[in-house]
């Protein structure tokens, strides 16, 4: 569902890591928020330059497209399931009266073996439902599949596949634009992926944004979902390799986390959660996107095995 384009005043944004911007983070020196004087929380663990991600990015590319200025909060917090974006961060997005919100996340209820497909059902509609109620424009999106990203996690699919399934059925039927980036090849390019193969690089956080902002009737991202150019396949010792990289320094520590009961987001507050202006030109030159090499396959995305 393509929208036309609207102009907001405040944008708020709603989540998990993914919505946080984890793996994109801001260049040093190029943190938009540093000369204005504005503190990130004080458990944020990134004070001196926090992550950017797509739902920064989106709103820069709201604000450099209209003329009236755009403020721009993000409560999304880390490791956060639908449950907890339901109880804690819907609430303050809703007192904070934007006219636009984003709503993503259900990909950490999906990858627990505890996974009730009803239980996310109930959580995004409510969350949609209560936005539209509030007249709030929202959007959001599908995930790729995560078989084509990593082999490794081909018994959690089911789940992915039923969030999709959710995520377009509830956003049809309570009006979002829902951007469905599981139907795009670009999705699943390696250099979409971080080595942890959960999180975005800079260039899929771009992807994202752009497909958002497509989405909501921007002009000029009409060719967000193209096709990067073909790289050869890497060696199959350099799969395994990295496949058991991976294991160690990502799945690994994240079952220990799991069995002590603990999260990525334990202990810590939004990055941004209270409406800031948003510079269209803070970061019109982006180092961070600049700097990916498009022929590059990061360690630990390959595809599939063989």
């Amino acid at each position: 569902m393509r929208g036309a384009m609207t102009a907001y005043s405040r944008f708020v944004a709603i989540g998990d890591s993914t919505t946080e911007g984890l793996e994109d983070p801001y260049p040093p020196g190029h943190h938009p928020y540093a000369e204005t004087g504005h503190t990130l929380s004080p458990s944020h663990p990134d004070p001196a330059g926090s992550y950017r991600g797509w739902a920064d990015r989106l709103a820069e590319h709201i604000a450099g497209s209209q003329e009236q200025p755009l403020e721009y909060a993000n409560l999304a917090v880390r490791g956060n399931v639908l449950a907890d974006i339901h109880r804690d961060q819907l609430p303050r997005a809703l007192e904070l009266r934007p006219e636009l919100m984003t709503i993503v996340g259900g990909v950490n209820d999906a990858a627990s073996p505890k996974w009730k497909e009803a239980s996310a059902r109930g959580y995004l509609s409510s969350m949609f439902h209560q936005a539209q109620r509030a007249g709030i424009t929202v959007v959001t999106f599908t995930m790729p599949d995560p078989a084509s990203i990593n082999w490794m996690v081909r018994p959690l699919r089911r789940h992915i596949l039923q969030l999709n399934a959710i995520t377009r059925e509830e956003g049809a039927r309570y009006g979002a634009h829902v951007l469905d980036l599981a139907m795009t090849d670009v999705s699943t390019d390696p250099r979409m992926w971080h080595p942890d193969r959960l999180h975005a690089t800079p260039l899929g956080h771009e992807t994202i944004a752009a497909g958002l902002a497509h989405a909501l009737g921007l002009s000029g991202f009409e060719s967000y979902a193209d096709p990067l150019d073909a790289i050869d396949p890497s060696p199959w010792r350099d799969r395994r390799r990295a496949d058991t990289e991976w294991l160690r320094t990502y799945f690994g520590p994240y079952v220990v986390r799991k069995i002590r009961g603990r999260s990525m987001g334990d202990g810590l507050s939004p990055k941004r959660p209270h409406p800031i202006p948003v510079d269209p030109n803070v970061n019109s030159v982006d180092p961070s996107v600049n700097s990916v090499d498009p022929n590059e396959t990061p360690m630990g995305s390959s595809r599939a095995a063989s």
